[in-house]
């Protein structure tokens, strides 16, 4: 399992199920969430059981259960399996077939197009790959409507979008650990400034889309102005790393890399907000502005603690 990425699947899962414009059991949403929990870390597992080979090669992989002779490929593997078939008949009990359906190929795809044919072969991998990791604010929506609609398909796109600029400034940061495993990223097969352009590319095709949710009505002027500032800086951080990549630039590429963790985050929260201030406007004749003010305080410390610690487990990419 890897449970850096597990911790974000589960928040952007949550994220969608709480935007979502119906209401879920409490026990069947906290059960529904550790199932898509153990899907996600289940996909891990059968990535890590087929790349035990490029793992042991790379710096960052190598301390992972199978290089270091914790668990062999056999025992990763049946793992793997039999936490993947769990996981997705546990989301179709507690809750629907749609959002079972929804898991069972986000894992299919993150194993066999994305692992076992993409990540060898082109240095697309990761473009087409990251469909895998934005489809769990899409299982959280279908977890509490039993459907898919346009909004979760923009919440899919934003983090569609903004993957390949991550990876790909992680993979400049990491170029030899991918040059001794011969993974085929970017860097290696068309050079650092080609890399570059495309990280900016895909940094200004994300503004957009973050801008989406406002300009179709599912958002407040309040998602716009915040959506507005981050993506503004999310480009410029892009920008300092498209025309200077020098030796000393790459703590602030590190910094970058976090900061496009926490911008994820922060749009995601920032969905969770808008869509809390939406249920409160029709219930507003029996609440307060003031108390109101708290509500939206008491979230806003949770949001931070919420970020920092997505910080703090970031660390460990250094």
């Amino acid at each position: 399992m890897k449970p850096r990425v597990m911790s974000l699947v589960i928040f952007t899962c949550v994220v969608g199920l709480l935007i979502a414009p119906a209401k879920v059991n409490y026990l069947d949403a906290i059960l529904s969430i550790l199932a898509v929990a153990l899907g996600s870390g289940a996909a891990g597992a059968l990535n890590m059981w087929y790349e035990s080979d490029l793992d042991s090669l790379m710096s960052r992989t190598c301390l992972r259960p199978i290089p270091t002779g914790k668990l062999t490929r056999k025992q990763a593997f049946i793992f793997g399996v039999s936490t993947s078939i769990i996981s997705v008949l546990a989301l179709y009990f507690f809750s629907n077939l749609v959002s079972a359906l929804v898991l069972l190929t986000t894992i299919l795809f993150y194993v066999f197009v994305y692992t076992i044919w993409l990540k060898r072969k082109t240095p697309q991998n990761i473009v087409i790959g990251g469909a895998a990791g934005a489809l769990p604010p899409v299982i959280g929506w279908t977890i509490a409507t039993g459907g898919i609609s346009l909004e979760p398909i923009i919440l899919f796109l934003i983090i569609f979008i903004w993957t390949p600029s991550h990876f790909w400034a992680l993979s400049l940061y990491k170029t030899e650990d991918y040059k001794n495993a011969k993974i085929p990223m970017l860097p290696i097969t068309s050079g650092i400034n080609v890399t570059k352009l495309n990280i900016f590319i895909y940094s200004v095709l994300l503004f957009p889309a973050i801008l989406a949710p406002f300009f179709l009505n599912y958002f407040s002027f309040f998602y716009l102005s915040i959506s507005v500032s981050l993506g503004v800086y999310y480009m410029y951080k892009h920008i300092l790393v498209a025309i200077n990549l020098t030796p000393r630039a790459y703590n602030g590429l590190k910094e970058g890399i976090k900061f496009a963790h926490l911008y994820k985050s922060k749009i995601t929260l920032i969905n969770v907000h808008e869509e809390f201030l939406n249920k409160q406007e029709m219930v507003m004749s029996r609440v307060s502005v003031e108390k109101l003010q708290e509500t939206f305080k008491n979230i806003s410390v949770k949001a931070k603690k919420e970020i920092q610690h997505i910080i703090e487990d970031l660390d460990g990419l250094d």
